[in-house]
């Protein structure tokens, strides 16, 4: 155990490679190596980008992490795909138009995929973030392939949230509606040398100017035009990712949000090992007969959740 936890700590990429492939496939020792590490972590700017499929997110990663590599920093990469369960390992298309990059020892790229777990995803998303956190990365970016509640759970993960829309793309404002609006702190609008960008600007600007609860806060969403092909308003979106980390960090927010995400992951971890007990407790069968009762209405669900309690040790009395 101390053999990878060293080697990790030091920056050793395999290693780190190693870490991040148990906890993908759900290892019984990757709890105990995270604890390890928990200390080691919370230096890294967590920044998250999301959007649409075909926003342009991919591309645009891939000129923030040469950026970041201008800046001299040690940038970490997680590319999440929630929809890929046939091979059980994520699409590698993102991997792919970030090859260039891929021979830097100072960038790690690691595509991620829920194989068929999406409350899951969230859970080893983090646990990635922690280790390349604990192996010295700064920034870590995680992508995702859309703007669906598996996605939004992701993104909680982060500190900075980039949220890119693309022009002419008028079902991306109608999402970013539909709630994704609360998890944006930077809007990002790519492709900017298409028609349409500066159409795209401003039903953004309108879209925040209506939404009372960001009226009254101290942040202001900034509304960034870049060209990810012509390398246009990448630095730009750097200074405002930092500027945004810096506010956090001013005004608290950072320790506020981070204790509301170890909230969230004391809760999954208890739901999990609950379940895990139940799973040991409870066979199969019995599962059946129990569900049978209850449709049947030969039993009630209340009560037999109150047996189920008793018999992993919870004071359901």
């Amino acid at each position: 155990m101390q053999n990878i936890i060293e080697r990790l700590l030091q920056g050793d990429r395999r290693a780190l490679a190693r870490m991040v492939t148990l906890i993908e496939n759900e290892a019984p020792a990757a709890s105990r190596y995270l604890a390890e590490l928990h200390r080691h972590s919370g230096n890294a700017h967590i920044i998250g980008v999301t959007g649409s499929p075909g926003a342009g997110k991919s591309t645009l990663v891939a000129r923030l992490v040469r950026e970041y590599r201008r800046r001299e920093c040690k940038v970490g990469v997680i590319a999440v795909d929630p929809t890929s369960p046939f091979s059980g390992g994520a699409i590698l298309g993102d991997r792919i138009r970030m090859m260039e990059l891929a021979g830097d020892p100072n960038i790690f790229i690691r595509s991620m995929a829920s194989r068929g777990n999406l409350g899951g995803l969230s859970a080893s998303t983090r646990d990635a973030v922690r280790a390349m956190d604990a192996a010295g990365y700064d920034p870590i970016i995680i992508e995702t392939v859309g703007t669906g509640q598996a996605e939004v759970e992701v993104m909680r993960t982060a500190q900075t949230v980039f949220v890119v829309v693309a022009p002419g793309m008028g079902d991306d404002i109608q999402a970013i509606k539909a709630g994704i609006l609360e998890i944006a702190d930077i809007f990002v609008v790519s492709k900017m040398d298409k028609p349409g960008a500066d159409q795209t600007v401003a039903e953004l600007a309108m879209l925040l100017s209506l939404d009372s609860n960001r009226k009254q806060a101290e942040w202001r969403i900034p509304i960034i035009k870049t060209s990810a092909v012509k390398e246009q308003g990448i630095a730009e979106l750097v200074d405002a990712a930092q500027k945004h980390r810096t506010y956090l960090q001013d005004s608290g927010m950072m320790q506020s949000r981070a204790q509301r995400q170890v909230r969230s992951e004391l809760q999954a971890l208890i739901l999990q090992a609950v379940a895990k007990s139940l799973r040991e407790a409870v066979s199969e069968e019995e599962w059946h007969e129990l569900i049978d009762d209850i449709t049947k209405r030969e039993r009630d669900p209340y009560s037999v959740a109150r047996e189920l309690e008793a018999r992993v040790g919870l004071n359901g009395a």
